[in-house]
């Protein structure tokens, strides 16, 4: 059913351009630089030892993404400067208290938006923790912080016209070297086909993806693997790709980015603003939009809300519900003409 619904989302276009060693390199990567340090602030804080060797095993273990990863360790680095600035405190994170976590989160609550104290809470909460597990701290402060509930807003997607605009664009575009179109058709048609977070894009390597029967293996959030299909348009732009760029061998990265090497994330969002300026789109749309318009165009095509759940990689059901909201329109029209007293 799933595959069904994907090939009533987009048929094969015809192109004009034809054609565990992870883990170890992030870890180095963090041991280089524990946490991303912001312009104009310090970089020897009280406690950042601790909070680098918690990253670096976080990063290592797979337990959480690079951008997890960083986020976590802005989060720490705000709280301890925070903590330095209200006190003296001198990085000893077992003379941490209740008291100083909730004057952090009333304070914070009063100048950062929601999402953001939900996250630097998370951080803390999942350092605190790991802290104890490993012996540096007797009990956890951090118990009986509660998470802020964050706003469930509704997720913004392309429609399927909007979808069809952005393809034609990125086709068609004439000024650019023949091999990068390709790739971009393939990032494109990946993305939508088949609803990918754009980290799993970039970690897709050689062998993951079979072209013959349309399945990709990918890594997701928290390290857990899925295999799902991606739609006859995106394989039909990932052959026109490899064709020019050749195949790559396995565990290689599958999408190059302009001077070799593995795609990142920051050039994937760079080159959808160029094509969204280009299919004359509004530019605040993301690739993650994308992966919203897969899921939204899914169960507007008479998809199960279980097996969309599977193709997103939602933990929980009630993730993937949020996109129900867009079938309301199509149920109305259908309760219209089935009901008997519509």
């Amino acid at each position: 059913d799933l595959v069904r619904s994907h090939r009533r989302l987009r048929r094969p276009r015809r192109h004009r351009h034809h054609g565990a060693c992870r883990a170890r390199q992030a870890a180095a990567a963090v041991k280089r630089r524990p946490v991303q340090q912001d312009d104009g602030e310090p970089t020897d804080w009280p406690g950042s030892a601790l909070v680098s060797d918690f990253l670096t095993r976080q990063l290592a273990g797979r337990r959480l993404a690079a951008l997890s990863c960083l986020t976590y360790g802005r989060s720490l680095k705000g709280f301890a400067l925070w903590m330095k600035s209200n006190g003296g405190w001198d990085g000893d994170w077992s003379k941490l208290t209740a008291r100083n976590l909730r004057d952090f989160v009333i304070e914070r609550q009063g100048t950062h938006n929601r999402r953001s104290v939900h996250n630097q809470v998370s951080a803390l909460r999942a350092f605190l923790a790991d802290l104890r597990e490993r012996g540096g701290i007797t009990t956890t402060p951090a118990a009986g912080l509660v998470l802020p509930k964050l706003p469930r807003s509704l997720p913004k997607f392309l429609t399927e016209a909007q979808t069809d605009t952005l393809m034609d664009a990125a086709e068609d575009s004439e000024k650019d070297d023949p091999q990068e179109v390709a790739r971009d058709m393939a990032i494109l048609e990946l993305l939508y086909g088949g609803g990918l977070r754009v980290s799993e894009l970039c970690g897709i390597n050689g062998g993951d993806l079979d072209l013959g029967s349309g399945l990709v293996k990918l890594m997701g959030k928290g390290s857990k693997e899925r295999v799902v299909p991606v739609g006859d348009s995106a394989v039909k732009a990932v052959k026109d790709y490899l064709t020019l760029r050749g195949a790559p061998a396995r565990g290689a990265p599958m999408l190059l980015a302009a001077r070799g090497g593995r795609l990142n994330p920051r050039a994937v969002q760079l080159m959808l603003k160029r094509k969204l300026a280009l299919a004359g789109l509004p530019a605040d749309l993301t690739p993650h939009k994308l992966r919203h318009a897969c899921a939204t165009h899914l169960l507007s095509n008479g998809a199960d809300l279980r097996l969309v759940q599977e193709q997103l990689g939602h933990a929980s059901l009630s993730t993937t519900q949020i996109y129900t909201h867009l079938s309301v329109a199509k149920l109305r029209e259908v309760h219209r003409k089935s009901h008997p007293r519509a």
